[in-house]
């Protein structure tokens, strides 16, 4: 297969409709996560929790994925959390790309995991698992997720101890961020489940959460519709599971055009 992955061979077979962006940075977690930065056109604008497509030049063709923006709004940069699938259309090759190389970049974003799509409440639960925490650590980098809620629940839910690396190491950072470290500190809880492996708190968030396991260790009481807001983004299956055991809560789901007590990201990577 033919990959184009320098800026000059992209910029000039790169379809319209698409920004050609460097690689400045790569770091992989584990045989099956990675993360990379790259540089965020003059004229790109996202909010918080937002997606957007990203692909390579394949074989003469754009292969495109969605893939949520993990940094925050104010960054002067762009960083992504990504799966490798051994076979992935498009992640078997974007896993190999070097500092330096190029990936190409649709130019609107979008996404319902955005602080506008909640009505106001005094804690936020973001639940996620795996790559699905990308969006949340774009929100909990953002001063309005603190602006707007007294309290911001982070669970990241992972099969092995060593896939919880980004997420931890993101929440120290954050929290000692100049610009919303106090407020992180304050403010942001973490909450970290392990499915295959030993460790302090072991379980898929779903069973944490009708258990109430997460909310004794957490020392907060059960979800409550008229203070809870709540945020999803992992699997097919977590996705449907979480949203279940919300709605039982009397929580509703919302959308960018009709806030409400919680919404869900269905975007995908392969």
């Amino acid at each position: 297969m033919n990959v184009l992955a320098k800026a000059a061979d992209l910029e000039a077979a790169a379809p319209a409709g698409a920004f050609v962006q460097e690689v400045t940075s790569v770091q992989h977690y584990t045989d099956r996560l990675f993360k990379f930065r790259m540089t965020r056109p003059a004229s790109f604008r996202f909010r918080s929790g937002e997606f957007v497509m990203i692909g390579l030049m394949i074989d003469g063709k754009p292969l495109y994925r969605a893939y949520s923006i993990a940094s925050p709004s104010w960054d002067e940069e762009l960083e992504f959390f990504s799966i490798k699938v051994p076979d992935g259309p498009l992640t078997q090759h974007l896993q190999k790309i070097q500092p330096g190389d190029a990936v190409l970049m649709k130019k609107k974003p979008t996404g319902t995991l955005v602080n506008d799509a909640l009505i106001p409440g005094k804690r936020v639960y973001m639940f996620s698992t795996g790559t699905g925490l990308a969006p949340f650590a774009s929100l909990i980098r953002d001063p309005e997720t603190y602006e707007k809620f007294d309290q911001v629940i982070v669970t990241h839910t992972c099969r092995e101890v060593a896939e919880l690396k980004y997420g931890l190491d993101l929440v120290e950072e954050t929290k000692n961020d100049p610009l919303i470290g106090e407020l992180a500190q304050e403010k942001l809880v973490h909450y970290t489940s392990v499915t295959r492996e030993d460790y302090p708190f072991k379980g898929r968030i779903t069973d944490l959460i009708e258990s109430g396991k997460l909310f004794t260790d957490l020392g907060v009481p059960p979800l409550d519709p008229a203070i809870d807001r709540g945020m999803i983004c992992g699997s097919m299956e977590m996705l449907k599971d979480t949203k279940a055991l919300l709605e039982k809560a009397g929580l509703n789901e919302g959308a960018n055009n009709k806030p409400a007590e919680f919404v869900v990201e269905r975007a995908f990577v392969g």
